[in-house]
């Protein structure tokens, strides 16, 4: 069956950085587009991010355009968010998932963004 499994999350100061990484494993990843979304406290799950299969198309939520990058890795099956100039409200849990409402995903990474 579908697992995903996120990792990289962390305490970091506003303007840091983070990577997450996602490993995908009972199904083809390198056929599947794949999404991150993430859910702050208290909040709904928003979708963050999503590539398509190849990782030669990627798309971004307005909050976090020119900020974060989405990238893949297939021959790893491997899923990835680099993230940069990190603000207080990216503070959330983040998920890689099948598609924008987070299906099949994992436990997740907590990101804190916290001076």
């Amino acid at each position: 069956q579908v697992q995903l499994v996120e990792s990289g999350g962390g305490l970091v100061q506003p303007g840091g950085s983070l990577r997450l990484s996602c490993v995908a494993s009972g199904f083809t990843f390198s056929t599947y587009w794949m999404y991150w979304v993430r859910q702050a406290p208290g909040k709904g799950l928003e979708w963050v991010s999503h590539i398509n299969a190849l990782g030669s198309s990627t798309y971004y939520a307005e909050s976090v355009k020119g900020r974060f990058t989405i990238s893949r890795d297939n021959a790893k099956n491997t899923l990835y968010l680099q993230m940069h100039n990190l603000k207080p409200e990216d503070t959330a849990v983040y998920y890689c998932a099948e598609d924008s409402k987070g299906t099949g995903r994992g436990q997740g990474t907590q990101v804190t963004v916290s001076s």
